[in-house]
């Protein structure tokens, strides 16, 4: 017997840890080879890991809940001795020697860092921490009072990030002050005193009898998070435009039937409204960017980001990559794999990064047209909303007169930092007239 060391992949190029959320196998019982033993959550996705060979369970390092490094062991797996062990220990030497060079890099970053020194203390701050710390500000001093919830004591992502979320104010920021005796000079007591002030504000809603106190879910927090940062980024302006998508709702409605009869897929509007944004984002490059600092990245790829409500109200990105190259029976085969597997958490990694532009659909619930964040570090979303029947103004060689048409607004958010009303206001009506133009003699 030998035995094998099961390892925490690398999940994607940003990713340097994640949270043990779910045990799948306890000590004792038989593992397959590609079977899932333990489930762990990042900033990103949730994903489970699957064991490289097959074997016994006869150890776990790590509790549920617990924060892990990409290329730390997570479990010990007993093989039978054979070809089988030497080449599953050569496979996972790769994963731990990127690893171990991220884990380099990460440090030469902190260390190159000439703003704060964080060498002047005896506490254990991991690369990820500092660089939190560094990025946000955050002081040797502040990082020495916040309580740690890692092993022994350890402050961890959560930990800073939490820190931060709170206005670096709250219980931390008191205790510190009660601690030191030193009198804050006025040009620093000022900030600090707004801040606690807005903690107490927002800690003292007042609650009724039968209130029920919700905590934020991990994934809630980080979107908030995100979505409060897209704000303070981004100069968010909105165009809107109302479309006649009479023909797309006739079309659809003709080839619906057949096309789920002989794809086995059902044709929703979706994939034709991504076929219009990536027609659209061809025509307009400058809208498929992203803004690095003072630097424009124009981005080859036409990646769109397609947002998937999740079942515990949280939203989701997954990305259909090249959507350019993709004909409508792909798009719609896409769209329908992302958006079922969203639902279910089987997303992967690399199945929600390297998006350029994204679309919502808030007509799903109802909504006419609404006014979305951008995600970052792109420049546009486009909201799509309900269709609805309306009476139109319909013109003839005739002469004018009253109809009912099948009407939606699409909504577009940008960033007015680098995208100005023209190119804005055009990227939008280059959707519109795509729709409006639709061929209902459409073969697909």
């Amino acid at each position: 017997m030998s035995k094998f060391e099961l390892k925490l992949p690398q999940m994607g190029e940003s990713v340097a840890e994640a949270t043990l959320t779910t045990w799948l196998k306890e000590v004792g019982d038989t593992i397959e080879m590609d079977e899932a033993v333990f489930e762990i959550a990042t900033d990103k996705v949730d994903s489970e890991v699957p064991s490289e060979v097959e074997g016994v369970l006869v150890e776990k390092l790590f509790n549920i809940d617990d924060i892990i490094s990409v290329g730390q062991t997570v479990a010990i797996i007993e093989i039978q001795d054979g070809s089988s062990d030497t080449v599953a220990v050569e496979d996972s030497k790769p994963v731990a020697a990127a690893a171990i060079e991220q884990e380099i890099e990460s440090v030469k970053d902190v260390v190159s860092a000439p703003v704060t020194d964080y060498s002047g203390t005896d506490r254990f701050y991991s690369p990820l921490v500092k660089n939190i710390a560094k990025e946000e500000g955050v002081s040797v001093a502040e990082l020495d009072q916040i309580a740690g919830t890692g092993k022994e004591g350890r402050v961890t992502k959560n930990d800073i990030l939490e820190y931060v979320e709170n206005g670096k104010s709250g219980k931390q920021v008191a205790s510190a002050q009660e601690a030191s005796p030193v009198t804050p000079n006025v040009a620093s007591s000022a900030p600090v005193r707004n801040e606690v002030v807005a903690s107490e504000v927002a800690s003292n809603a007042k609650m009724a009898n039968g209130d029920e106190v919700i905590p934020m879910s991990r994934m809630g927090k980080l979107i908030a998070q995100y979505m409060r940062d897209s704000i303070s980024t981004s100069a968010h302006v909105q165009s809107f435009i109302e479309v006649d998508v009479t023909n797309v709702v006739n079309w659809r409605n003709k080839n619906k039937i057949s096309f789920e009869k002989r794809e086995g897929e059902k044709l929703t509007f979706t994939p034709i409204f991504m076929e219009a944004v990536a027609f659209a984002l061809k025509k307009y490059p400058m809208m498929n960017i992203s803004l690095d600092g003072d630097t424009v990245v124009k981005k080859k790829n036409i990646n769109i980001g397609m947002a998937a409500a999740l079942p515990d109200g949280n939203l989701i990105v997954p990305v259909i990559k090249n959507a350019d190259q993709l004909n409508l029976v792909g798009m719609a085969k896409a769209v329908n794999d992302l958006a079922t597997r969203s639902r279910n958490n089987k997303l992967k990694p690399d199945e929600i990064k390297e998006g350029t532009y994204t679309v919502t659909n808030v007509g799903t619930f109802g909504s006419v047209f609404g006014t979305p964040i951008i995600n970052q570090p792109q420049v546009g979303i486009l909201a799509l909303g309900a269709i609805r029947k309306v009476p139109s103004v319909i013109e003839t060689p005739e002469g004018d007169f009253i109809g009912i048409r099948s009407k939606m607004f699409l909504s577009h958010s940008y960033d007015h930092r680098v995208v100005n009303g023209a190119l804005g206001g055009m990227f939008v009506k280059a959707v519109a007239d795509f729709l409006e133009a639709w061929d209902v003699n459409r073969e697909i």
